[in-house]
């Protein structure tokens, strides 16, 4: 506000001392905007989304409250009337910062793809006509409610499928009954919802609400939270098309001309505000518009401290004014550099600047330059970090601050809370494995294959190499496999444990048979059985190793998944032939010991379902029991385990005279159970700040047990949920009563959970009324003593009553009263608790520790009293001690209570912690920080770090993000400069806008304009601009709409503004593959996604690099499948992760469901019989075998298959075999490339010469990603009028290749780093044609040309230009010692063999070799040439002969005659423009461009005639809304 009046105060001043100055020029600017490429979605759904996500609840309510809303609200009402609906029902639920967030979240339209895809799928259905809200019963389709109830009323109803996006009632439901499409709000929705309503509340039904709009607007949903880019563009080569641009100015331009800012001045409002001051604001605008136009050419002294300078200047500005400053300096850097160099650093900004770098590099890992953010802690980089991931992290921490604000914990004391580790440095639990039932294989001590190893523990503390294990004479590392051999499942760890013995590792290997535990089943009919009583029968006879050797012969002699019983019998009958079978297999058998044991082992450890694996009684996670993990598994595991035995031998606690075993059983880490649902971090946590009556009656009315009846608070809260009347429950509440009377850590809360309201409920009943009415010792000791089961069977068989188990100081009558008076409707908020809060079922058991609920268990699950030690000791060192440890520190103790510790411990625990939080540490922050505070010092706030170099890309896009953050959110906010301290070129040569508002903007009319948009004003009109797009890294846009060519923007040319549509095509769905098996990329493999309807829509190939693929998707449900070719043939899925496959489906479905990036891994499987089988072999070829699994290995498969090649080549050359050249494709591939309108006119001539050349049909593939819309329109007119085919391929550089910043290095990274991936495996040759070529001779000729073994074949560059010898760079230094006798080769012309070049794997290994090369910003200087030339060792090239591409700058005029194709290369002596070069060289492209240009003429004609008629088309069908 102070600012404002500020510039009310001193406009006019500005006014009358710029009245004289008037200038004619008129003002050009660059506009962009994009939209998605869905319809518009309703902000109400949006909003619903939002709610969903804070609280599923809020869904329910909301969707009431809009049903209370006139008839026909959101159809009828402006955007404006609609928004506001939308917040004023919203702020009913949420805080004013949270509405803040919904108000931001709406502005990015960030739940608009949640809308689209509920719209795919219901899109994916066949629904009947008309229907405007449509419920689905088990496939039966209603639109009314009169069919809705009589297909409710039927007795059998199908479950329908549902994803965890689905919104479901009742919320503890997993499967649903109905799924009701429609669209809130309207009355056709709320008629079927009013019903499902009412009959789910009644149990008698559940149901699912998915978004279905009926009729939806035409417009598409305008975007932000992307960046635009305009780069000086170098100059040296001229590259501007002389074609005259036919500029269109529409109503949006006017509107985004409107819509401006300069210097901090919204010039539209002040005209508005002083209508009489318009002329004057005019010339006000316009000298500020011409004040900064040109870019200055410093001298190298002053671009030195440009970085600090800016700093200086940021830092120098009013704090309000700051981050205004620092984003017009960092957007519209080039203009005002001028004015920095003048800009004096001070000597303690420079110095502070310097030691906090210091200080940011070595904890950090910042080095000068890089930019990050910090929010409250977590660390994002910006260069990756997208504005949907912040918003999600922002919400995630409002919701926690606030909660934390809520138990009224004060600020100094949220951000230390928030940064406790709960993720990290969890100590790794042990059982312990002293026992008797197992078997083990080997002693290390005294058997003889270890005799030679050293025998003392101290030889841990040797040195070795990284990854090797010590051979010690000591049993220090004990393998225990409990499993049932004759299971697949255990198939692979039973292979790997016999490999260990084998190789002689230094671990001692125990097995634990857990086959069949019903004794009357022998060995004859049950396969595990079998397998035991041969272990111990062969081990007896010979020895457990060979015992374990049986097991697998076994194996190795059948094919069968499971193990039969028949197959065990007969291969011990081949080795034992003279035994008798009965009395090794039969029931009698002395050899079947060890079933019960073992059993009996894993329930008193609760080890649950094997197989399972224990290495020193550390359990192994269930994935890591493969055959491609397991190994890897344990060495981890073993490297984990050394440095603390290392420490004990170290500090003497362990030496030889100990019993390692015995020591490492010993630690504190070792439990007398594993419970697994203790140790899961898979749990649900109680949300105890809820506005929730059944909540809040808990926590007032809930008594509790402690082992001393004192006021010492409890770091741990225990709820115990059973129903008292079963046996399982009384045990339940037992076990905790007594692991009460060893803690002095934890309190007890007992909630009943009836199961039915018959029978006597006198254990109920009596335990209630000794809580209300006894004191907590007494009742204490009553509770325990009746819960005893041979104590709770008396009383059950009215064989003693409850006052025979009173203790001594209880008043019976009293009791007896009490309880006769007893009602239990009183519990009646235990059960609805249960039922609505804790979401288990009447009856069913469950745990709840600080709000953690573990379970429900099964009927017959135990949880015993060392489950609950086990839970205590882990939520003590996991987070308790460091929770009390942090508030002891905050508060006072008088503050500090059990139910603080409860509330903040489920607070803190049921928010996932997918970062490390950091402690910034700086040396100081007092003379170059700025500190920004909080704006509500009343609400909670959060801690934003910024460290930027104001110089920077990164800080253009951190300025603005900073900007509406501050208007968004309640933070603090500090800025860090990590500015570079000495530039020797200019530092940023771009102007930058990001896209990005606190709220949404609505048009004068109330509905939705223009805006969001980029636009860049006051620009200078002297330089070559291009403009690009920086969005998320799932994104792929293109441009759709703009007559100007974007890549070269002059303004001095242009009449106008420029201004350019893009659209979101594409969503990314990326992902990894591997094979189950090896754990290899299946190069080579081809994955489609589609939908129901159309299950084949996209596809793509996986990579060798990282098993890397993507896919181009949008908002929707997604079915991944192996194409149905040699991929699906030889290939199955057989798992996945980051997937959305609805519980109990078979098909891999993928969710898009948001904007952010969607990353999927996908494991696969070889087919039985196909496991020697690979993808990209010929289909003659009858080699196989073990060769073919050395080459499906990555890259070095690659290299040996190309030995293999060169000798079938010469094979073939000798013998006469030419079936894979006859057998080529019958189209000419031909792939090309342009971005510009210069470049799209040589390309078309280029595609012209080839036509009129090449008689064979031709196929012709562009890169997409830089065509501008024009050339896109134009082509189908070509093709048509020159009968050819053409398909435009897309790739999005991915994210995990070193990115190219420079649009032409970016380019000629995909001129070659993409060719196994861009074209269909059906594609068997490709030529790559530079767009600046003209062709003069049949392209066939190239494609049969024999290219000797070699995967491509490129041109050497020419040396028959003498006095061009100079810029022969390749002929001395690196390349002439790296070539050798070999010639460098020119990328303008190329062809691919691309079998070959997928068969060796030539792709991925040049993108290793970038990868590598690319670090280093001087290598690679001409990417898309070097790389090849540079990789010519290792992927050869097959030199053309030298007239397939002849060019001027390098061939000598005499060899011109023999040209084939001639390219315009850059000269480097004459820098000769290639349209003049083109018309001067060659004598054929004038009447190829005029041919062009006549067919290009008529088509603007047709589509002016088509556009006229389309529109009074529309006149004509006028709709009446």
């Amino acid at each position: 506000m102070f600012l404002q009046s500020l510039r009310c105060l001193v406009l006019p001043l500005f006014l009358s001392l710029f009245q004289l100055i008037h200038t004619q020029s008129l003002q050009k600017s660059v506009s962009v905007v994009l939209d998605s490429k869905w319809l518009d979605t309703p902000l109400h759904l949006e909003a619903s989304e939002f709610l969903a996500e804070e609280n599923p609840e809020l869904f329910w309510k909301y969707i009431d409250d809009c049903s209370k809303l006139e008839h026909g609200f959101f159809r009828n009402r402006s955007e404006k009337l609609q928004y506001d609906a939308i917040i004023d029902i919203s702020s009913n639920y949420l805080s004013s910062q949270k509405v803040a967030l919904l108000k931001f979240s709406l502005s990015l339209r960030a739940y608009s793809p949640t809308i689209e895809m509920f719209h795919q799928i219901a899109y994916d259905q066949h629904f009947p006509a008309d229907c405007k809200a449509v419920a689905d019963v088990g496939g039966a389709y209603a639109c009314d409610t009169k069919t809705l109830k009589s297909l409710l009323s039927s007795s059998f109803r199908n479950a329908s499928n549902v994803y965890q996006v689905d919104h479901i009632y009742p919320s503890v439901s997993h499967s649903v009954d109905v799924i009701l499409y429609g669209e809130i709000g309207t009355s056709a929705f709320h008629g079927l919802y009013k019903v499902l309503r009412e009959k789910a509340d009644k149990n008698e039904v559940t149901y699912a609400v998915r978004h279905y709009v009926y009729k939806r607007r035409k417009q598409k949903v305008r975007l932000s939270g992307y960046g635009v880019e305009l780069v000086v563009k170098s100059t040296e080569y001229k590259a501007q098309d002389d074609t005259k641009i036919v500029e269109e100015k529409g109503p949006e331009h006017e509107e985004i001309d409107r819509h401006e800012e300069l210097e901090g001045f919204i010039f539209n409002k002040l005209m508005e505000l002083h209508p009489s001051k318009k002329e004057q604001l005019e010339q006000f605008k316009k000298h500020l518009i011409d004040s900064s136009k040109e870019i200055p050419n410093l001298k190298v002294w002053e671009l030195q401290e440009l970085s600090l300078q800016a700093a200086q200047k940021i830092l120098g500005s009013p704090v309000e004014e700051t981050l205004r400053v620092m984003k017009e300096i960092a957007q519209n850097f080039p203009t005002h550099a001028r004015s920095l160099v003048h800009v004096s650093v001070s000597g303690d900004v420079k110095k502070e600047i310097e030691r906090n770098q210091q200080m940011f590099m070595h904890h950090h890992n910042l080095g000068p330059s890089d930019v990050a953010i910090f929010v409250n802690g977590m660390y994002f980089d910006m260069d990756n970090t997208d504005i949907f991931s912040l918003l999600q992290t922002l919400k995630q921490e409002t919701r926690v601050l606030e909660a934390l604000y809520k138990i009224k914990i004060p600020e100094a004391l949220l951000t230390k809370l928030l940064k406790i580790d709960f993720a990290h440095d969890k100590e790794e639990y042990a059982v312990d494995i002293r026992d008797s039932s197992i078997q083990y294989v080997n002693d290390i001590e005294t058997d003889r294959p270890y005799r030679s190893w050293p025998s003392s523990v101290q030889d841990l503390l040797r040195p070795t190499y990284p990854g090797m294990l010590r051979s010690i004479k000591k049993n220090i590392y004990h393998l225990i496999l409990i499993a049932d051999p004759s299971k697949e499942s255990s198939r692979d760890i039973f292979k790997l444990a016999e490999s260990f013995y084998v190789h002689k590792a230094p671990v001692r290997i125990g097995l634990l048979f857990a086959v069949n535990p019903d004794t009357s089943v022998d060995g004859f009919h049950d396969a595990g059985v079998a397998f035991l009583n041969a272990f111990n029968f062969i081990s007896q006879d010979k020895s457990p190793y060979d015992g374990l050797s049986f097991i697998t012969d076994v194996y190795a002699n059948t094919e069968e998944r499971d193990v039969s019983p028949e197959s065990v019998v007969a291969h011990f009958k081949s080795l034992y032939t003279s035994e008798d079978l009965e009395l090794v297999f039969g029931p009698e058998s002395d050899y079947d010991t060890g079933r019960k044991t073992a059993w009996q082992f894993i329930n008193k450890t609760g080890l649950g379902k094997p197989p399972q694996v224990l290495l020193n009684g550390v359990m192994l996670k269930q994935k890591q029991l493969t055959a491609d993990m397991f190994e890897e598994a344990i060495l981890t595991e073993i490297m984990r385990q050394t440095p603390f035995l290392q420490k004990s031998v170290y500090k003497g606690e362990l030496t030889d005279s100990h019993n390692v075993l015995d020591f490492i059983m010993d630690q504190k880490n070792v439990m007398p159970r594993l419970n697994q649902r203790v140790l899961s971090s898979d749990s649900s946590y109680l949300d105890f700040l809820s506005d929730n009556a059944e909540m809040n009656s808990i926590l007032t009315n809930l008594k509790y047990f402690a082992k001393r009846a004192d006021d010492e608070f409890r770091s741990l809260t225990i709820w115990v949920a059973a129903d008292v009347e079963t046996y399982e429950g009384r045990a339940l509440l037992a076990a905790a009563f007594a692991h009460l009377k060893t803690s002095a850590h934890s309190r007890l809360g007992i909630i009943h959970n009836l199961s039915s309201n018959k029978g006597t409920a006198i254990f109920r009943k009596a335990i209630q009324v000794a809580v209300d009415t006894l004191d907590r010792h007494t009742s204490k000791l009553f509770i325990t003593k009746i819960l005893k089961p041979a104590n709770a069977k008396q009383i059950l068989n009215n064989e003693k009553s409850l006052m025979d188990f009173a203790i001594s100081n209880m008043d019976s009558d009293v009791f007896m009263k009490k309880l006769n008076e007893f009602d239990e409707k009183s519990l009646k908020h235990h059960k609805v608790f249960s039922k609505k809060v804790l979401k288990i079922s009447p009856g069913q058991r469950a745990v709840v520790i600080n709000g953690r609920v573990v379970g429900p268990f099964d009927e017959n699950e135990e949880f015993t009293q060392e489950d609950f030690h086990l839970l205590e000791v882990y939520s003590k060192s996991l987070y308790a001690d460091k929770l009390v440890s942090e508030l002891k520190s905050g508060l006072d103790q008088s503050e500090i209570d059990s139910e603080k510790v409860m509330k903040v411990a489920s607070v803190l625990l049921s928010q996932p912690q997918l970062k490390v939080r950091h402690e910034i540490k700086f040396y100081s922050d007092k003379h170059s920080a700025i500190k920004i505070p909080a704006a509500d010092i009343e609400e909670p706030a959060h801690e934003i770090v910024a460290i930027l170099d104001p110089v920077s890309k990164g800080a253009a896009k951190l300025a603005s993000i900073l900007g509406v953050l501050q208007r968004v959110i309640n933070a603090h906010f500090t800025i860090f400069f990590n500015c570079v301290d000495k530039h020797s070129a200019m530092p940023l040569k771009s102007f930058y806008r990001f896209v990005l508002s606190e709220e949404p903007i609505f048009g004068s009319n109330g509905n939705f304009g223009i805006a969001p948009f980029a636009k860049f004003s006051s620009l200078p009109t002297s330089p070559l601009f291009t403009l690009g797009m920086v969005t998320p890294e799932n994104w792929l846009v293109e441009v759709v709409k703009s007559p100007y060519d974007l890549d070269n923007i002059h303004l001095e040319q242009v009449e106008s503004n420029v201004h350019a549509d893009f659209e979101l095509e594409h969503l990314l769905i990326e992902g990894h593959c591997y094979e189950q098996a090896s754990g290899n990329p299946p190069r080579g493999l081809q994955f489609i996604l589609g939908t129901n309807k159309k299950p084949d829509l996209v596809d793509t190939i996986v990579m060798a690099n990282l098993g890397y693929f993507q896919l181009k998707a949008n908002p929707g449900a997604w079915h991944l499948n192996l194409r149905e070719d040699r991929s699906s043939e030889i290939y199955e899925i057989s798992g996945s992760e980051n997937t959305d496959t609805p519980l109990g489906s078979t098909d891999l479905v993928i969710l898009i469901s948001n904007f952010r990036s969607h990353i999927i891994k996908v494991k696969v499987s070889k087919k039985p019989g196909k496991q020697f089988e690979e993808l990209l072999y010929d289909e003659n070829d009858s080699n196989g075998g073990i060769w073919n699994s050395i080459t499906s290995m990555p890259i070095i498969g690659g290299i040996v298959e190309e030995w293999r090649t060169i000798w079938r080549e010469l094979k073939s050359t000798f013998s006469g075999n030419k079936s894979d050249k006859e057998g080529g494709d019958d189209k000419i591939n031909i792939f090309s490339l342009a971005s510009g309108h210069l470049y799209e006119r040589l390309l078309r001539i280029m595609m012209l010469s080839v036509l009129k050349n090449t008689k064979t049909p031709v196929k012709f593939w562009f890169l997409k990603n830089f065509l501008s819309p024009t050339f896109k329109d134009f082509l189908p007119s070509m093709a048509q009028k020159y009968g050819f085919e053409y398909e435009l391929v897309q790739y999005k550089w991915p994210r995990w290749l070193n990115q190219q910043s420079e649009k032409q290095r970016l380019i000629w990274g995909y001129k070659i780093l993409f060719l196994d991936v861009l074209f269909p495996l059906d594609v068997k040759k490709i030529i790559f044609v530079d767009a600046d070529q003209v062709v003069r001779t049949d392209m066939k000729e190239l494609v049969d040309l024999d290219l000797k073994g070699a995967p491509y074949g490129y041109t050497p560059f020419c040396d028959s230009r003498r006095d061009m010898d100079g810029y022969r760079f390749w002929r001395s230094g690196y390349w002439a010692s790296h070539l050798g006798s070999r010639k460098y080769h020119i990328s303008a012309l190329y062809v691919v063999d691309l079998k070959k070049f997928r068969r060796i794997a030539a792709g991925d290994r040049l993108r290793g070799q970038y990868q590598g090369l690319s670090q280093d910003p001087n290598s690679l200087s001409n990417l898309d040439q070097d790389l090849p030339n540079n990789m010519i060792h290792q992927v050869s090239i097959f030199s053309l002969p030298q007239e397939w591409l002849w060019c001027e700058t390098w061939c000598s005029d005499d060899s011109k005659k023999y040209a084939k194709t001639i390219d315009l290369c850059n000269n480097p002596k004459t820098k000769e423009s290639k349209l003049a070069s083109a018309m001067r060289i060659i004598p054929e492209w004038k009447d190829y461009d005029a041919e062009i240009k006549q067919l290009f003429k008529k088509y603007e004609n047709n589509k002016t005639i088509e556009q006229a008629e389309k529109q009074n088309k529309n006149t004509d069908a006028h709709d009446e809304l």
